[in-house]
C-alpha cells in the first residue's frame, strides 16, 4: 500500500514536470516575441524609436528588402544605404525601416577673409540677420519702407513642376501579345501578356534597373525598372534576363525573354507601380 502510494506520488510529480517543460519551451510566435519593438533578446530593434512617422516602415512577417523597395517605390539597394545595413538579408519583424530619402538641409558658402570657406545656415547668417534688423530700424525712425516690387510672370513653360513632369510620363507596351489578365488591385496587380518562350520582353520607358534576379517570391525572374520619382516598372516570369541591377536603359530596349519562370504558361506579367502603389497598367499604356 505505502509503495503504491510512492508511485502515485512519483507519477504525479513527473507529470507536473513534463506539463512544466512543455509550456517552458513552447515559443511564442514571431511577431509576438517582437511586440513592443523588442526582439527575442529583449533588446530594442532598430529604428524602433521611429515607428509610426511618415518615410518609415515597420517591417512584417514574410517581408524581403526588395519587396519593401518595390513597395515603396525605392531601390533596395537604397534601403539598404538609407539604414545602414550590413547584411540586406537580414530584417527582422518590428524593425523600422527609412524608406524615403534623407532630406539634407541646404546650406549656404561664405567665404571669410581669412581665405577659408564656412557652411552657414541661411536664416543663422549675419547677412540674414541684418536683413531682418533693417524694417525694425525703420519703423522705430519713422521711416517708410518702399513698397516691395510685385514678382514678374514666370514664363508660362517655366510654371511645370518636376511632379507635373513626372505624370507626363509615357509608357509604351513591354511585349506584343494578347492580355490574358486584366489588373485587379487584390488578385492581379498588373498586366498578364501572353506570347512564346523567347520572345522579347522590352523597356516601357526609359529608366534605371533596380533589380534583376529571382529572389521575389511568385515573380520568377524579375527585372524592376525606375524611372524617376514617382514610377516604377517590374517585368516577371522572364526566361532570361539581359540587363544588370544600375544598368540604365532606354525606352524599347530588349532587356529580358519571356518565359515561364514561376508561372502556369508563358507571359510576361507587368506592373506600373506610382510611389510603390500598383496602377493599371491599361490607363498608362496607348491603345494596342
Amino acid at each position: 500500500m505505502r509503495l503504491a502510494g510512492i508511485w502515485a506520488g512519483s507519477a504525479l510529480g513527473v507529470a507536473l514536470i513534463l506539463a512544466g517543460c512543455a509550456n517552458h519551451g513552447r515559443l511564442a510566435p514571431v511577431e509576438e516575441r517582437n511586440l513592443g519593438g523588442y526582439n527575442a533578446s529583449n533588446k530594442p530593434l532598430p529604428g524602433a524609436e521611429n515607428a509610426g512617422k511618415p518615410g518609415y516602415y515597420t517591417v512584417r512577417q514574410g517581408d524581403t528588402l526588395i519587396r519593401i523597395g518595390m513597395d515603396s517605390g525605392q531601390s533596395w539597394r537604397d534601403l539598404a544605404k538609407w539604414n545602414n545595413m550590413d547584411n540586406p538579408n537580414v530584417i527582422e519583424v518590428g524593425q523600422v525601416l527609412r524608406v524615403a530619402p534623407p532630406v539634407q538641409e541646404a546650406v549656404v558658402v561664405r567665404p571669410v577673409s581669412s581665405g577659408a570657406v564656412v557652411a552657414q545656415n541661411p536664416a543663422s547668417s549675419p547677412q540674414a540677420a541684418a536683413s531682418a534688423a533693417k524694417p525694425a530700424a525703420s519703423a522705430a525712425s519713422g521711416a517708410q519702407a518702399p513698397a516691395p516690387k510685385p514678382a514678374a510672370s514666370a514664363p508660362a513653360a517655366a510654371t511645370t513642376t518636376s511632379d507635373t513632369a513626372e505624370e507626363a510620363l509615357v509608357f509604351k507596351w513591354p511585349a506584343k501579345g494578347n492580355p490574358v489578365a486584366g489588373f485587379d488591385e487584390s488578385k492581379n496587380k498588373g498586366l498578364d501578356i501572353a506570347g512564346n518562350a523567347g520572345d522579347p520582353v522590352l523597356a516601357a520607358a526609359d529608366g534605371r534597373v533596380v533589380y534583376a534576379g529571382s529572389g521575389l517570391r511568385g515573380y520568377g525572374n524579375l527585372i524592376i525598372l525606375k524611372h524617376n520619382n514617382t514610377y516604377l516598372t517590374a517585368y516577371a516570369h522572364n526566361q532570361s534576363l539581359l540587363v544588370k541591377e544600375d544598368q540604365t536603359v532606354k525606352q524599347g530596349q530588349k532587356i529580358a525573354e519571356m518565359g515561364n519562370s514561376d508561372a502556369d504558361q508563358v507571359k510576361l506579367h507587368f506592373e506600373i507601380r506610382r510611389q510603390g502603389k500598383p496602377v493599371d497598367p491599361a490607363k498608362y499604356l496607348p491603345a494596342n
